[in-house]
């Protein structure tokens, strides 16, 4: 194999490659970027056996090959090389070795067999249907920060996307919650969509979209089965296993009495929030609002490290209320509002609160209140 490649097309190549592939693995292909070169396309497979990303770059092959080079070694050489220079990467197919070169650089890495590679296996996927890269974008940023760690609810550890009735008719939904706080966000359902099972999307596969989906304009072909899922532009395909679990019924814990309603400046809330819980101690984070008519006051009281409170001018009609939170909540939460203003619905002291952006309902959080 020979192939010559611009150094930055290989570098957002790598950099996908790079970013499945675990640090640290107990089998050794597993570390290693598959290449295969023909044509006019060079491809770069990575895998960890549960994500499987595939990058074709345009490249000019003077001899078609496959071979198999470690993905973290040959990513941090492309980074340091410079703009604009042009890599070439040659394997003979008998020494085990790789040769780049760029200008004066020259490198040898230790390659593996092409054979040894696993590659995951090409599902049927019962649903196909196409959605903008900024549609898919809007769900999944909203509502990732709501994913559990927590391994031993492992059917939370991923964005629940399927799809749903809302007063609006049929949706596409991605939802997401830890038992503390819930995201769902909604979009209106694309074509062909309609029958797409409920698939639970991995953690580190949401993560790994969003450099799928930095192009607001391109579309991306979405494949749905009942075990994989598969994100396509028409340079790289990200193919990942779902969780397998039954992923809660969410909408027992969306309050639908709440109706003491505050409307906030997002921004300034964020900025109170933030200044106040500076005297919180680490392991509570835990922040008083009090309300009363068109008066918002936060307050933090750590015994062992100080107190803090802050007024914020809001809109706010109803009786007096007391109730507290942790502050990296409402801050995630609050950072999630892309309108002016966010409305909170409340119930009582002990009831969870219900968050929107404005009037619009498309996006819904909800957070559970704590002790102060």
């Amino acid at each position: 194999m020979k192939v010559s490649i611009e150094r930055n097309a290989l570098l957002k190549a790598m950099s996908q490659a790079q970013s499945v592939v675990e640090r640290r693995n107990t089998i050794p292909i597993l570390a290693n970027v598959l290449i295969e070169a023909e044509g006019q396309i060079a491809n770069f497979r990575a895998t960890d056996l549960d994500i499987e990303v595939l990058d074709k770059v345009n490249a000019t092959v003077e001899r078609a090959g496959t071979t198999t080079v470690g993905a973290h070694t040959l990513h941090e050489i492309v980074r340091k090389l410079p703009d604009g220079a042009q890599v070439i990467l040659s394997d003979d197919g008998t020494s085990g070795r790789l040769k780049i070169s760029a200008g004066r650089s020259n490198f040898t890495l230790a390659t593996l067999p092409r054979e040894d590679f696993p590659v995951m296996a090409s599902a049927e996927y019962e649903i196909n249907f196409n959605a903008k890269a900024s549609t898919l974008r809007r769900l999944f940023d909203k509502s990732k920060f709501a994913i559990s760690t927590e391994e031993t609810r492992y059917y939370l550890n991923g964005v629940y996307m399927h799809v749903a009735e809302s007063e609006n008719g049929q949706m596409l939904r991605c939802v997401a919650t830890d038992g503390h706080r819930l995201a769902k966000v909604d979009t209106p359902l694309p074509q062909n969509a309609n029958s797409m099972p409920g698939v639970i999307i991995p953690r580190k596969t949401v993560g790994e979209l969003g450099k799928l989906l930095n192009d607001d304009d391109i579309d991306i072909a979405v494949s749905v089965s009942e075990t994989k899922v598969r994100f396509a532009t028409a340079n790289i395909q990200l193919t990942s296993k779902v969780i397998d679990g039954t992923f809660p019924d969410y909408s027992r814990v969306i309050p639908a009495g709440n109706t003491k309603r505050l409307e906030v400046d997002a921004n300034e809330f964020a900025k109170a929030v933030d200044r106040v819980s500076t005297v919180s101690s680490e392991r509570s984070r835990a922040v008083k609002l009090a309300l009363d008519e068109d008066r918002l006051i936060l307050s933090v009281n750590a015994p062992d490290n100080g107190a803090a409170d802050e007024e914020v001018a809001v809109f706010y009609g109803d009786e007096s209320l007391e109730i507290g939170f942790n502050a990296k909540y409402l801050l995630e939460i609050a950072g999630q509002v892309d309108r002016e203003n966010a409305v909170f619905l409340f119930n009582s002291s002990g009831d969870p609160a219900l968050i929107t952006e404005g009037e619009d309902t498309s996006a819904v959080y909800v957070v559970m209140p704590m002790r102060v």
